[in-house]
């Protein structure tokens, strides 16, 4: 049986301004009525333009922003009845940015991952050495292993992230533009990847993309994000058409389909926006 992993119930979110709480009845929301499954064994793209709420959604998913109203279940139990090792253990994050971990070597850092199953101690036992090791390998990072996390360009650094994400072994994972600074061959390698990883374990993935094209080849479902709320939920055929796109960014697509294999594909407009459309 298929398990509803994580969900949204009702989630509204707002940002308190500086200098004082706001109330609910003046709030601005960034998120508004939000309703969100996502189960094991499907990975689920977030799509939609700069500032439609879609890294937002991820931090309330995650737990680091709490929603102004409305709940987050994390496997059926609302998130804030769990204990943050327990949610370490079932979830692993990668946000937009991460903190160069300074004086730490890649497999340092790859390692850290292992923390939540570990002691009081952080001693890394056999099957954690084993796990970090092919993570490692799986993110085509064993020629960087034992160089400073600080010495390695964005790109690098991002796949580290990565990578100490999947060494925990967690059964959800929420990842914020993972493939920002990748090169082609790397952006494919880690959807390629992440897409093995969802299947094969079980995982409940959650993407937050910009590229529209790698999410038609990738992901299970689609939401569409526009002004804080879901415009759209489903399987990638039935949401990601010309109609759904060219209404969440607001400008015109080209949509075609690729003769090889079959895959949709879609390309801006040039000077042919959705506002001069109607």
């Amino acid at each position: 049986m298929t398990l509803e992993a994580l969900e949204a119930v009702g989630v509204r979110a707002s940002y308190a301004p500086p200098g004082g709480a706001k109330t609910e009845a003046s709030a601005t929301f960034v998120l508004d009525n939000i309703d969100l499954a996502v189960r094991e064994g499907e990975l689920v793209a977030l799509l939609g333009a700069n500032g439609a709420g879609k890294s937002t959604l991820l931090r309330v998913l995650s737990g680091t922003l709490a929603p102004s109203s409305g709940q987050v279940r994390l496997f059926g139990t609302p998130l804030m009845h769990h204990d943050r090792r327990a949610i370490a253990r079932t979830m692993a994050v990668v946000g937009q940015t991460e903190d160069v971990a300074f004086g730490f070597r890649v497999r340092d850092v790859v390692m850290m991952g292992r923390a939540p199953h570990q002691g009081g101690w952080m001693r890394a036992t056999d099957e954690d050495v084993s796990i970090v090791q092919e993570t490692i390998e799986s993110c085509d990072l064993a020629a960087l292993a034992d160089r400073p996390v600080s010495a390695l360009s964005g790109g690098e650094q991002k796949r580290v992230a990565i990578a100490r994400a999947l060494a925990q072994r967690s059964r959800v994972l929420l990842l914020d533009e993972p493939a920002a600074f990748f090169d082609v061959r790397h952006q494919i390698a880690l959807y390629d990847l992440l897409a093995e990883q969802t299947a094969r374990r079980k995982l409940a993935c959650v993407v937050v993309m910009h590229d529209i094209n790698i999410a038609t080849q990738y992901a299970t479902r689609v939401a569409l994000v526009k002004a804080g709320r879901l415009l759209a939920v489903g399987p990638v055929d039935e949401v990601m058409t010309y109609a759904n796109l060219c209404a969440t960014f607001d400008t015109d697509l080209y949509a075609g389909m690729n003769e090889l294999t079959g895959a949709r594909f879609f390309l801006p407009m040039r000077g042919r926006g959705a506002k001069a459309r109607a």
